[in-house]
């Protein structure tokens, strides 16, 4: 029998090997960066890192490429530089960054941008990330998507003081994001919006888009706009959702909001949720003493599917008002509570609560605006319980049946919550949102990024072929290894406490400028990439000796 040389060997084995573990520290990780494969973790010790770029990796459904932080302690800081974004992500896919600071140190650059040089970024996970000290200018975004991206998790992030929190998506509408989860992200006091996601025109063809009708899906975060909030032109809603593609894949597309808490919109004028296109908006608690709650109404394109019901609204102006909405569609605002100015505008009416806005506490256990003491849970004998409402036209929507705290509807409530007497759920806060009875959903988190029974359709991969814990195998590890209590799964994939610790509106002109508007920094990459050397080659062989499995 014929045997190979050992360099053959040496050349083959690579790629049959399986996943690695890196640990690496600020002197090392550009070098091990450069090298990952699917599978491969990079562990990254506490310790300050000068900027992350996240080039040409390209992970896999079933083994996706991890960068993490410690799960606890001392964290991992990502410092910001003048030349480039903090954390910089062109052409990869099915990568995990987690357990990471992003401290953009005053720069004028994004906290994680995927660059608008870049032909895709999708299958991106981000989570329990904590950006910061980049808020000066409206212009600079927490996280932000200029190429077309899908299939992103975004979850359990915190965006502190930004310029703008989440800006997905160009201002052009070239850049499509597409069947997104973003989940149990605390945003606190942007000049701008807390997050939007821009209209989107004709999508381009190029292999992996999702061309099927898809939803993105927005819950259980907690957007707040308190303090700093920029006025007059650049006044900005909290949340803005712009349309999809007017023709071509993606026009039936549609976002799901639920489960949120939307508090306080400081410009004085703007809303705290606008949008346009097909919306579900459900479940959603909002919280306003300087202006009005919902707006839907055009932005860059028609207002079509709407479908409002069974939010809690308790704002000064407006409360939920549908404007401009094309009558070829359907708008429904349905089982809402709502104690505001001027409660109801537009769209079909029926089973909701109204009243005005300081007359709540007929209805509510302590309306108010002080996040220590405000409880909008239903007061026994209070108004907010009724006959039944016939919901069934939303049943195919996501967690439809459940309200605020995650608990099964009754259907008998108008409002976010069913049931009335003491609140058993999360007391509302300016704080990560305390998920209660909320059962997990359907494979988030696992490597093929989807929901198997909620509109998304996992490209027909394998569905649950892989490991739970997002490429962990646990072997002689604890179990979740890399997660921390407050943001992980256990074994079973259940979340373990998930969540819990201590464009512009009608006010203003539309994007002044559109070109320049949110470009966030250079986006140079050319002064990131690391030339590889003879010791690397070396270090990387005597790596791969070191695969564990």
């Amino acid at each position: 029998m014929r045997t190979l040389p050992l360099l053959a060997l040496v050349l083959l084995w690579p790629a049959a090997a399986s996943a690695t573990d890196y640990p690496a520290d600020p002197t090392t990780y550009r070098n091990l960066l450069n090298g990952l494969q699917p599978g491969d973790r990079l562990l990254l010790a506490a310790g300050t890192y000068e900027g992350l770029p996240v080039s040409d990796l390209n992970g896999t459904a079933q083994s996706p490429i991890v960068i993490s932080g410690p799960a606890s302690g001392a964290r991992a800081i990502i410092g910001g530089r003048s030349c480039c974004n903090t954390i910089s992500i062109t052409d990869s896919s099915y990568v995990v960054l987690q357990h990471l600071d992003v401290d953009n140190r005053g720069e004028e650059v994004d906290g994680l941008k995927a660059e608008g040089n870049s032909q895709f970024a999708h299958h991106i996970t981000l989570e329990d990330l904590h950006i910061y000290n980049f808020g000066v200018d409206q212009q600079l975004v927490g996280i932000s998507t200029k190429c077309p991206a899908w299939d992103w998790i975004i979850r359990g992030n915190f965006i502190e003081a930004a310029g703008t929190g989440l800006y997905l998506g160009d201002s052009t509408g070239d850049a499509p994001f597409v069947r997104g989860i973003v989940e149990q992200n605390l945003v606190v006091d942007p000049l701008g919006y807390d997050m939007q996601i821009k209209h989107q025109n004709p999508r381009p063809n190029l292999a992996g888009l999702p061309t099927g009708d898809s939803v993105t899906v927005i819950r259980h975060n907690v957007f707040v706009k308190a303090n700093r909030a920029a006025t007059g032109a650049d006044a900005r809603p909290n949340l803005l959702v712009g349309h999809w593609p007017p023709s071509g894949p993606g026009q039936n597309d549609r976002y799901e909001i639920y489960g949120n808490f939307f508090y306080q919109n400081a410009t004085g004028g703007e809303g705290l949720f606008q949008g346009e296109g097909h919306v579900a908006f459900h479940d959603n608690v909002l919280v306003n003493s300087f202006g009005p709650g919902v707006y839907i109404q055009p932005q860059n394109d028609a207002v079509k599917n709407i479908q409002i019901y069974n939010n809690t609204v308790y704002v000064s102006g407006e409360g939920i008002a549908i404007f401009g909405a094309d009558q070829a569609y359907t708008q429904e605002i349905v089982g809402n509570a709502v104690f505001a100015g001027t409660p109801l505008q537009g769209g079909d009416q029926r089973d909701n609560v109204t009243a005005a806005f300081n007359q709540a506490g007929t209805y509510v256990n302590t309306p108010g605006t002080n996040p220590g003491n405000m409880d909008f849970y239903p007061r026994p004998g209070g108004g907010l319980e009724g006959g039944a409402i016939d919901l069934s036209g939303f049943g195919a929507h996501q967690e439809w049946d459940r309200d605020f705290n995650g608990a099964s509807k009754t259907q008998n409530y108008r409002g976010a919550y069913s049931g009335s007497g003491t609140n058993p759920g999360w007391a509302l806060a300016v704080d990560f949102k305390g998920l209660g009875a909320v059962p997990p959903p359907v494979d988030a988190g696992f490597p093929d990024q989807g929901f198997v029974d909620g509109g998304f359709v996992d490209g027909g991969a394998e569905a649950d072929a892989a490991p739970i814990d997002v490429g962990f195998d646990d072997a002689g590890q604890p179990a979740d290894v890399g997660f921390p209590a407050d943001l992980g799964f256990d074994d079973a994939g259940r979340p373990v406490d998930a969540g819990v610790r201590a464009d512009s509106g009608n006010s203003g002109p539309a994007d002044p400028d559109p070109n320049a508007e949110l470009s966030g920094g250079c986006g140079c990459r050319t002064s990131d990439a690391d030339p590889q050397s003879p010791a690397w080659a070396i270090l990387g062989f005597a790596l791969f000796i070191r695969r564990r499995r």
